[in-house]
């Protein structure tokens, strides 16, 4: 317990003091994130501060894994190997714009080192239907779950604090969750995630004083991908666990591109139209999304260690819950923006 304790305290300070290091860096070289028609800040803000988390949980896991009980050595080192990938890419993206096929060609690569190193799921546990055989397509699956959830983080990655208190959420529930299954490198891996995201967190939080920056969000993304796949175990149920992590962002960013292209919009254009952007635009602070969106997340948290552990009823109540939590978010924007379009209306007119 006390090693637990050192461990997230060097993390969270690590973080937090190299945050500081990396915001003063950004303002004298001028990395700025300058504001645009389609952003939802309106000062130019330094970027970059995820590359602290980047070090810290990287260095922290690999020092465990050496030093420690390691398993699945050269799978490890894959999947380490695509996260510097993945973050090395997004970080020279974040000096100089890079065209998107460079990132999608590093997420990409960065998805194949972990199928060669973890494998893929070659099945998947459906509640009340019981195991689906995927075959070659569970190749496909997984390729596009850790790739979708790369760019998913990103693309959530819009507002004080929300990708950060996600990161916060899930890290957490993947430690306790390595915890109770006797999966050490899954438990301290969730454990870095949380605590050196919540030393950001410190800068990020409304108001921020500097951003994450695709050198965080992607790897973000990436490593929360990559976790239902180190389990000793291979367990399909830990791709629903990992679902369920981070479901709000997922529901997000999956209705926010459906809606869009069915629009008949550029959906790689950059845009405003996310669901919790849309309820900053409609007059929440972004404290009230960001703690919303945590909320979301630890329910799902709740839901998928109840499933982890064989609660009764633990299956219904996800079959349940959590499609109605995304029908309600939907309709509170909805609403929101009726009311807003009705008083802009009438404020026209009076």
């Amino acid at each position: 317990m006390f090693e637990i304790a050192g461990l997230s305290l060097l993390a969270f300070t690590l973080s937090y003091l190299g945050v500081i290091g990396l915001r003063r860096w950004a303002e004298s070289r001028q990395i700025l994130d300058i504001p645009g028609e389609r952003s939802s800040h309106t000062q130019p803000m330094p970027r970059g501060g995820g590359l602290a988390i980047v070090v810290v949980t990287l260095a922290g896991w690999l020092l465990y894994a050496l030093l420690g009980p390691a398993i699945f050595c050269l799978p490890l080192l894959a999947s380490i190997a695509g996260a510097v990938l993945v973050a090395a890419v997004s970080w020279l993206d974040d000096l100089h714009t890079l065209p998107n096929r460079v990132r999608f060609a590093a997420h990409g690569v960065g998805a194949i080192l972990v199928i060669l190193g973890f494998g893929y799921w070659q099945n998947f546990s459906i509640p009340f239907l019981g195991p689906l055989y995927l075959g070659w397509l569970g190749i496909v699956i997984t390729f596009l779950w850790i790739v979708g959830l790369t760019n998913a983080y990103n693309f959530m990655d819009g507002i004080d604090g929300i990708a950060g208190g996600q990161a916060v959420v899930a890290g957490l529930g993947w430690a306790v969750l390595g915890r109770l299954s006797g999966e050490p490198l899954i438990s301290v891996l969730g454990l870095l995630l949380a605590a050196s995201s919540l030393g950001f967190l410190r800068h990020n939080w409304p108001p921020a004083r500097i951003f994450m920056g695709d050198v965080g969000s992607a790897f973000l993304g990436y490593t929360l991908a990559v976790l239902p796949m180190i389990s000793a175990e291979r367990d399909s149920h830990l791709l629903l666990v990992g679902l369920l992590f981070v479901w709000p962002f997922v529901f997000d960013t999956a209705f926010t591109f459906l809606r869009r292209l069915f629009k008949g919009e550029n959906v790689f254009a950059a845009h405003r139209s996310h669901l919790y952007q849309r309820l900053v635009i409609v007059g929440y602070s972004h404290r009230f999304v960001t703690l919303l969106y945590m909320g979301l997340a630890l329910i799902g948290v709740i839901l998928a260690l109840a499933r982890s552990l064989k609660v009764d009823g633990s299956a219904v109540a996800i079959c349940l819950i959590v499609p109605s939590l995304c029908l309600g978010l939907w309709l509170f924007v909805f609403r929101e923006e009726r009311i807003r379009a009705i008083q802009r209306r009438f404020g026209e007119t009076s």
